[in-house]
């Protein structure tokens, strides 16, 4: 019992010493408007995510001058980006981008475009990328980018400007040896190919300063399918290790039918998996036999609704979620499982493709219901681990073909299954738990390394 409340007051005094670090502040390179510091959605994905980060630290046992150096970013840059409109006008945009460690080497992270963006969701975002490349075991950091715009209100022309304006105000922590952009949500390779281009006009040729760029441009076969194949992955190490055979025969559920969720169908399909029901932003649709899902997706390809699909009946979109089914796989948002509706799911499993899909208090309750979760720091790790192929790729100037990219993904998503599991059984540790305890290990190992006077 006293070790009980030890760990509990603990974690209150953890949580407690976090909170001004996710509340912004002067930064470098600018200060922030506490005006514009939005609280929304993503506050809670931080507050969340640090909840998982403090449990692990708790069963660690980490010094708390360790501790501290683990939870707070090296740099926050904050900067304004002006841009002269089509219409003649003057608009000036916020733009973040935080670097949260690079123990194990240069930051990594995505660079997304969201009026919703701010410093708190770029801070919880970057510290995620620090464990998401750690508990892969891929040579990378940890950092994030963001740019609070809704590009659906700008021209292709505004757009580019924009990007560019960014590279040129970030380009002094930018480096394909030092911090290496790719691509989150509203971006994509042709964005990451104006970050490359206007990066190589002032640095010289450099492929390797940004990954996710077009294939003809220095990317990567395979990266498209990259993130939906490693679920795939994933998704096979957990039922063998948990005595449920092979993906054959297995049901699933699919919450988000963008990349991530079509080419995870795309791939469970291929292997004999039979996805019954999937949702997109219009709606979803359930067929207990199994969708036809290549006919599926060209049926989106022709610009049709998911819901009028043949052969499949409509269900109400939040009721995807308790879809009778042995793989439930939320690929969309954040905050999808909640204390409302983890009592009502009728999985065995929960595959987590998204980002913070379940919240602690959710995926309490699972644990209670017996239902295993995959965390997604490992399920979606398929991403960040083939953007590090793109990377090594240009460092070789060489290219390899998408079966080889395909066989190096399914050993890095298999050795970083085993690792997390052997965590799970020796310590008696939730998969989430054991996830974490890996990458905080693991950058720990990588600092004490390097400064002795940090080891635990």
């Amino acid at each position: 019992m006293a070790l009980m409340l030890a760990r509990r007051s603990l974690a209150r005094s953890l949580l407690s010493r976090m909170a001004p670090a996710m509340s912004g502040g002067m930064q470098q390179g600018g200060s922030l408007d506490p005006q514009n510091s939005q609280t929304r959605y993503k506050s809670s994905h931080a507050e969340n995510t640090n909840k998982f980060i403090v449990e692990a630290l708790q069963h660690l046992e980490y010094p708390e001058r360790l501790q501290k150096l683990l939870l707070t970013p090296e740099r926050e840059v904050s900067v304004e980006l002006a841009i002269l409109r089509d219409n003649g006008e003057v608009a000036t945009f916020d733009a973040y981008r935080v670097q949260h460690d690079n123990s194990r080497g240069p930051y990594k992270g995505g660079l997304r475009f969201h009026p919703d963006v701010d410093i708190d969701d770029v801070r919880s975002l970057a510290s995620l990328m620090t464990w998401k490349t750690a508990v892969m075991d891929i040579p990378f950091g940890g950092a994030k980018g963001g740019v609070t715009v809704d590009p659906s209100t700008l021209s292709e022309r505004e757009l580019e400007i924009l990007t560019r304006k960014l590279v040129q105000a970030l380009r002094p922590i930018l480096g394909t040896y030092e911090d290496i952009p790719a691509p989150d949500m509203n971006t994509g390779a042709r964005e990451m190919a104006w970050i490359f281009d206007e990066y190589t006009k002032f640095e010289g040729y450099s492929p390797g300063i940004v990954t996710g760029k077009p294939v003809w441009l220095h990317g990567s076969l395979g990266r498209e399918a990259a993130t939906g194949r490693g679920t795939v992955f994933a998704v096979r190490e957990l039922l063998r290790a948990i005595r449920m055979g092979e993906i054959r025969g297995k049901s699933f559920v699919i919450q988000g039918f963008g990349n991530v969720g079509a080419w995870a169908a795309q791939i469970l399909h291929e292997h004999g998996g039979r996805v019954i029901a999937v949702s997109d932003v219009s709606g979803a649709i359930h067929c207990e036999t199994g969708l036809d899902v290549p006919a599926l997706r060209q049926h989106l390809a022709d610009r049709q609704a998911l819901t009028t699909f043949p052969g499949a009946s409509t269900v109400p979109k939040e009721a995807i979620l308790t879809v009778p089914c042995d793989v439930l796989i939320p690929a969309a948002i954040g905050g999808v499982i909640t204390e409302a509706n983890a009592g009502d799911l009728q999985c065995k499993v929960v595959v987590e493709a998204a980002n913070g899909p379940t919240t602690p208090e959710a995926d309490q309750i699972l644990r209670d219901r017996g239902i295993v979760a995959l965390p997604d720091i490992y399920t979606n790790g398929g991403g960040v681990t083939v953007s590090f192929f793109e990377w090594v790729q240009n460092l070789q100037n060489f290219k390899w073909s998408e079966a080889e990219v395909n066989t190096k993904l399914d050993v890095v998503m298999t050795d970083a299954f085993k690792a997390i599991w052997e965590i799970h059984e020796a310590d008696g540790l939730n998969l989430r738990t054991a996830a974490f305890v890996k990458a905080l290990q693991r950058v720990t190992r990588a600092r004490a390394t390097a400064q002795s006077s940090l080891a635990p």
